[in-house]
């Protein structure tokens, strides 16, 4: 599982965004902060954190004042800042800082639950270890470009949208569009059209499993496993 400390002003949206770390698989909360001096001590507190999601406007100091104390005290836990700050300026602070990922507020559950996946997708990239070439050393840099959550097209349900989705992401191998249909209770034509469209936006990948006779059985793997 991967420790996440969620740092924000408001109880409220700390609370949302804690709620929101917990619905995407292998990601959980280990705490939540309200200030620059709270968010410094439960970092020193949970030695096997992982992950920050910083906000940038707290009472006592800002986020960049907490990530850059951070640093100096040796503490190399990653960060993700999720502000309304918009200005240039704190971006690239933000970036010199070592933030991996910069998600502006507002922000609706696909978009945090994106950033995370790509964080997740870095994560198992580099446990690898070993020596890199240079196309691993674009991959590893590429890791946490995901794209952002696409608009659905007309006709299709964000609802079905997210059990397919999150059927296959759960998966421990390649399904079919009728195991998929039978996981999530809509019909095997529906899941093809989903599974299509997450394929098509680079969500997940086709593979063919060839039996004995006949056209091989079109299976799909969700992208950061295949």
């Amino acid at each position: 599982m991967i420790e996440v400390l969620v740092v924000d002003d408001d109880t409220r949206v700390a609370r949302v965004n804690a709620a929101y770390v917990e619905k995407v698989p292998g990601f959980h909360v280990a705490g939540e902060a309200h200030s620059a001096a709270e968010a410094l001590r439960r970092v020193a507190e949970l030695p096997q954190l992982d992950l920050v999601l910083m906000d940038h406007y707290l009472p006592d100091e800002t986020g960049l004042a907490v990530v850059k104390e951070m640093r100096r005290r040796g503490h190399q836990t990653d960060v993700i800042m999720v502000t309304a700050a918009r200005d240039v300026s704190t971006v690239q602070a933000a970036m010199r800082y070592g933030a991996l990922q910069y998600l502006v507020k507002p922000f609706a559950f696909a978009g945090l639950r994106t950033k995370l996946e790509a964080y997740a997708e870095l994560r198992r990239t580099l446990d690898g270890g070993g020596e890199a070439e240079q196309a691993e050393v674009d991959r590893i840099f590429g890791a946490l470009s995901a794209p952002s959550e696409p608009d659905l097209p007309k006709g299709h349900s964000p609802t079905t949208a997210e059990l397919v989705r999150r059927s296959l992401m759960n998966a421990e191998g390649p399904l079919s569009a009728q195991e998929i249909a039978e996981r999530t209770g809509v019909s095997r034509q529906t899941a093809q059209r989903y599974l299509k469209l997450l394929e098509r936006t680079g969500r997940a990948r086709l593979t063919l499993k060839y039996g004995d006779a006949g056209r091989p059985e079109h299976r799909y793997v969700w992208a950061t496993r295949a």
